[in-house]
């Protein structure tokens, strides 16, 4: 009667087992916000918000230009990378992914959008609003490709990464009169994180946990400001009314964060800063690996971007590793490379697995010398394999001895 004692033992082993699976575990990246998380989503649309030609993506995979606004991959793909996760997250509009890729990364996100429905009214870009519907239209089509159990599994224990707000002042608040007009902009930064708490509140409803939100990188040090500054006289110098409006939306995001987290059930939401290293790497670029921390490496590395930022300008460098920027806006694949080794390290710590990953794959960030710490899995791995080679074992041990 062997069996008595063999089966309390399986239960425990099966329990063991299944609570080491679901601890720390994140079965997808889910992406909301502008072109500093865009896969390709604008390259669908009809806005000039697009970066799908060379030499966008000259060192992505294969050299193809998939639409990120960067040489090659940029935050998300990082991210999920060190989250033992695909090594890219796609763009929900491409057609060359279906829901098997989405099931696990998916980026709803549009260049030139903001918080506020009128930024991306200036580009014909993406709302937010559509953002959600989108994400509504996926949540349907992950149950019915994976069921309704395995469905809610994923958007439950998912990583939401959030990144938007520059281009409501950029592109909205100090470029439209009539913004200006209506709000200060300490009244504008309340109506935006008004819109962020709204967005916020119905993704937790409609069953997300796990969110990142991003802050705003100092927005007057952006190579596109500090040529207006030169431009007018000012010297090569940032726009400090800009930083100081991104220092104080920051600290209402993370505000935020602390109070939706006290009233949302089951809410784990982070505040990712990015400022603080922009900062450092634009007033200091030479330690981490940097020649220049104000000039982009696309064209004159000035005012380019998007459609100024192409193939037919020789002035474009060599090696955008060594630019902070890649073009006027955005950064470099190494920027992106090295702000998300942080921000996985520093602020997503918390939703990754003891092995140093969250689904048991590599946390190494692809290509550089930063490895995330910690032994890891391999790719793929799951503390459930051990039942489906010692369950037979047991099983025809116990049944041979009845």
């Amino acid at each position: 009667m062997v069996y008595k004692y063999i089966i309390p033992w399986l239960i425990l082993v099966l329990t063991a087992t299944s609570a080491a699976t679901v601890a720390g575990n994140v079965p997808a990246i889910i992406v909301f916000g502008d072109s500093s998380v865009d896969a390709g989503n604008n390259n669908q649309i009809l806005t000039i918000a697009r970066a799908n030609f060379p030499p966008y993506g000259r060192d992505f995979p294969g050299g193809t230009a998939t639409g990120r606004f960067s040489n090659g991959k940029i935050p998300p793909d990082f991210i999920s990378e060190a989250f033992g996760l695909n090594p890219i997250v796609p763009a929900y509009l491409d057609p060359m992914y279906n829901i098997s890729d989405f099931a696990v990364g998916v980026s709803f996100a549009s260049a030139g959008t903001g918080y506020d429905t009128a930024t991306s009214n200036v580009l014909k870009t993406i709302p937010l609003w559509k953002e959600m519907e989108y994400y509504k239209e996926y949540q349907k089509r992950l149950r019915d490709y994976l069921g309704d159990d395995k469905a809610n599994y994923i958007i439950s224990e998912a990583l939401y990464l959030i990144s938007m707000g520059t281009n409501d002042f950029l592109e909205n608040y100090y470029l439209l009169p009539i913004t200006q007009a209506r709000y200060s902009v300490d009244q504008y930064q309340d109506v935006l994180i008004g819109m962020a708490e709204n967005f916020l509140r119905e993704l937790h409803e409609l069953g997300a946990r796990k969110i990142s939100l991003g802050g705003i990188p100092p927005m007057g040090c952006l190579p596109l400001q500090r040529s207006t500054n030169l431009m007018t006289g000012k010297g090569d110098t940032c726009v400090e009314e800009y930083n100081v409006v991104s220092v104080s939306f920051n600290a209402k995001l993370n505000g935020l964060v602390q109070k939706l987290n006290k009233e949302l059930p089951g809410a784990q939401l982070v505040y990712s800063n990015v400022y603080d290293l922009f900062w450092e790497y634009i007033h200091n670029p030479s330690p981490y690996g940097f020649e220049d921390g104000g000039r982009a490496c696309c064209a004159t590395g000035m005012y380019e971007m998007s459609y100024l930022c192409n193939k037919m300008n020789p002035l474009t460098c060599k090696d955008a590793s060594k630019f902070l920027f890649w073009d006027a806006f955005h950064p470099s694949e190494q920027t992106s490379r090295i702000i998300s080794e942080h921000v996985v390290k520093n602020e997503l710590h918390q939703f990754r697995a003891e092995d140093g990953t969250g689904a048991g794959g590599s946390s190494h960030l692809g290509g550089g010398s930063s490895d995330l710490g910690g032994a890891s899995a391999p790719r793929g791995f799951s503390p459930s394999l051990i039942l489906y080679i010692y369950f037979p074992i047991i099983y025809i041990y116990i049944f041979g001895n009845m």
